[in-house]
């Protein structure tokens, strides 16, 4: 395994980059969902001197000799361009600064949510697929940068980046879904108040006050711009403003996202370009790729493929789950998980049912229609529930 950063003179130090913090990646994770929506147009705005400075920011992580000789193979598809898959993980220490938001500390690197995106060979359409954390999966045999081996397991998810980083996280993929990988990111959420400070703040409902003493977030209720810290205790919210555990707030993440990249695409921020920047730069910043994509240039032609397809076609979904019965606080993958992953494997749009579920990087779900209860004004405390996970108003 080799790593380095974008610029030659820079430390090549392996843990440098991956300090953060744990519950935030399930936002940050999305992140570069939208970074490489602006990024396309960063790059068209600034000058040499930028680019140089962008891709200094950058860490590049080869780990292809950590990923085995039984990798999947990707099923062809007819015309001149292959689907793309990227793997974007989040990068914490619980022991760094800041991250007693949650009330957890400890444990070590970890990686707290996944998100697969899938890009269509016909570039007509794109979906992330959000990992719980908490889902117990068979983890695999991985192998360290000396190749010796890291056994395998049945543990929650996010062990394997514990055990063995983006490597073994991606291995694990691999095996479970039988889809290759094409790229990866890692996120380390520091940068994550840069970005949303960089665009002056993102919109959200929050529909209920929060109080929540254990991460001392104190929210009031309301239509709102967030920024910095108060956004940050916003997305990593584990008390006090839904009853749906980890789901719920990856929901809310979800929708986060999806105004901010409303935000970053809109022409208050596309035609700043200190804005638009500063946003690039704090994203930067945060980003450990492979060398497939070690520069500007090459993230900026992966943008503009998302850009093609447009946001409205832009979906998040979450893998289908269902409950783990040993542990209430665990997980496991539905067996609809196996047809999603089918889905992806041979290039086919989501089903419709997830597909009207999903939100979308445009901000709202395929199917805007109001709920029966929402129409005739009986919101229920389980539509409140849903509101809440969702960063919405019932």
């Amino acid at each position: 395994m080799s790593r380095h950063r974008a610029n030659p003179n820079a430390s090549d130090d392996p843990d440098a980059r991956h300090r953060g913090n744990a519950e935030t990646r399930h936002q940050v994770l999305r992140a570069f969902g939208y970074v490489v929506v602006a990024m396309s147009v960063v790059v068209g705005l600034f000058s040499v001197y930028s680019y140089r400075h962008f891709n200094e920011n950058l860490t590049i992580l080869d780990v292809t000799s950590q990923l085995g000789d039984d990798r999947p193979d990707k099923v062809e598809v007819e015309g001149p361009r292959e689907p793309i898959n990227v793997l974007v993980m989040g990068s914490d220490s619980r022991d760094g600064k800041g991250n007693n938001i949650d009330g957890l500390r400890g444990g070590g690197q970890r990686s707290d949510t996944t998100l697969l995106i899938h890009l269509s060979a016909d570039r007509e359409n794109a979906y992330g697929v959000s990992l719980p954390r908490d889902a117990m999966v068979q983890r695999p045999t991985c192998f360290t940068k000396d190749k010796k081996e890291i056994p395998g397991g049945f543990d929650m998810w996010n062990a394997a980046f514990s055990v063995g980083g983006p490597a073994c996280t991606i291995r694990q993929f691999e095996q479970l879904t039988h889809v290759k990988i094409d790229h990866f990111v890692v996120v380390d959420f520091n940068g994550f108040k840069d970005m949303v400070d960089a665009i002056d703040g993102v919109k959200v409902c929050i529909p209920e006050d929060v109080d929540d003493p254990v991460g001392n977030i104190h929210l009031k209720a309301g239509t709102r711009e967030v920024k910095g810290q108060e956004a940050l205790n916003y997305v990593r919210i584990r008390h006090n403003i839904s009853n749906n555990g980890d789901i719920g707030r990856m929901k809310r993440q979800q929708a986060f996202v999806a105004a901010m990249t409303n935000k970053v695409s809109s022409a208050g921020t596309l035609s700043r370009p200190d804005r638009l920047f500063g946003f690039v730069n704090a994203a930067t910043s945060s980003l450990t790729l492979d060398p497939g994509l070690s520069s500007v240039k090459k993230i900026a032609d992966l943008a503009g493929q998302f850009q093609d397809t447009g946001l409205d076609k832009i979906k998040f979904v979450t893998i289908p789950f269902a409950a783990y019965e040993p542990d209430p606080n665990r997980l496991v993958w539905s067996g609809d998980a196996d047809n999603l992953w089918r889905k992806v494997r041979n290039d086919m749009p989501l089903s419709k049912r997830l597909s009207t579920e999903a939100i979308t990087a445009a901000g709202k779900s395929k199917d805007p229609k109001k709920s029966a209860a929402q129409a005739a004004g009986t919101v229920t405390k389980t539509d409140e529930e849903t509101a809440a996970a969702n960063g919405l108003c019932a």
